[in-house]
């Protein structure tokens, strides 16, 4: 029995079937009669190349189309076409039926989105999931941080009163130690005017039995320790030295200061190219991997990326 079916070719991931006769006791890819056309499901809008007379010449052979074929035939009218000769119309008759059907099925397909806007709805779709999920993320955060605060600020308020009841009791203990103080009686010692007259009197004559030659030794003792002091001056030489070290260790520090610089660099472009596309927007992860060589790519999308337009660019990408 002839069969018209589809017989797969192209690529891996990148299908392109072609119509064709063949036996039905044939494989998929084995001999065939006659091809037909190509079919293109990939692309956005549906391909298709076809031979209608072909088709038809075959139909009336008596080869059966497999259910796909069948659906792709309906759809180009070709079924009713075959349906319209087999009750005996005209050429005229069959043109102005399937004039009209067309006509029909146009308003048909304008009130059904098309395979690009269901895509387009797809994805605005994913849109909303993935900003609801970033608020509710967001929500949960700053309920977090506001508890956290909450709590030390209640904590601040503690030590605050802590702090201040240390201190009065503090103030309490100080005010108890001065009026016991007040209540002691003071117990002065006067002494009396022929006493202090005494001292008086014994200091003067301390001062008059200093010598003079114990003032001239006082004052060879000062020239002394001043000329120790101007020899314990650093020489010329050691001052350089110390100043060639201050400019050597700010010189270390500007050099550190650089490759912390570098180091800092560094981690925030390692943190970039960390960046996977569970942590982006649909649009933002399909424009990076379109936009970005595929060695660069690996491991920017993980298993747990559930969203269909982003693993359909990232096929497409690896795919070439």
């Amino acid at each position: 029995m002839l069969r018209i079916r589809l017989q797969r070719r192209g690529r891996r991931k990148r299908p392109l079937h072609h119509i064709v006769v063949a036996d039905s006791r044939s494989p998929r890819d084995g001999r065939i009669i006659e091809d037909l056309g190509r079919f293109n499901n990939i692309t956005a809008v549906n391909e298709l190349k076809l031979d209608e007379e072909r088709a038809i010449h075959w139909l009336k052979q008596g080869a059966q189309p497999s259910d796909t074929v069948r659906s792709i035939f309906k759809k180009q009218g070709i079924m009713y076409k075959m349906h319209l000769m087999r009750w005996g119309k005209s050429e005229e008759e069959i043109e102005e039926a399937l004039a009209e059907w067309r006509e029909a099925r146009e308003a048909k397909e304008e009130k059904e989105p098309s395979r690009k806007e269901r895509q387009r709805a797809m994805l605005e779709a994913e849109e909303k999931e993935f900003q609801k999920q970033l608020k509710k993320k967001a929500e949960e955060a700053a309920k977090e941080k506001a508890k956290k605060e909450a709590l030390a600020s209640a904590k601040e308020e503690e030590e605050e009163k802590a702090e201040e009841q240390e201190a009065k009791a503090e103030a309490e203990a100080e005010v108890k130690e001065e009026a016991a103080e007040e209540t002691e009686a003071p117990t002065e010692t006067v002494e009396s005017e022929p006493e202090a007259e005494e001292v008086k009197a014994a200091e003067s004559e301390t001062e008059a039995d200093v010598e003079p030659e114990e003032k001239e030794e006082a004052v060879e003792a000062e020239a002394e320790e001043a000329k120790a002091e101007e020899t314990e001056e650093e020489p010329a030489e050691e001052v350089e030295a110390k100043e060639e070290e201050e400019t050597e260790e700010a010189q270390e520090e500007v050099k550190a200061e650089a490759e912390e610089e570098e180091k800092e660099e560094k981690a925030e472009a390692k943190s970039e190219a960390e960046q996977v596309s569970t942590d982006m927007l649909a649009k933002e992860a399909i424009e990076h991997i379109e936009s970005t060589p595929l060695d660069e790519l690996e491991g920017f999308v993980p298993e747990e990326e559930d969203r269909v337009t982003v693993q359909r660019a990232w096929e497409d990408k690896k795919e070439g």
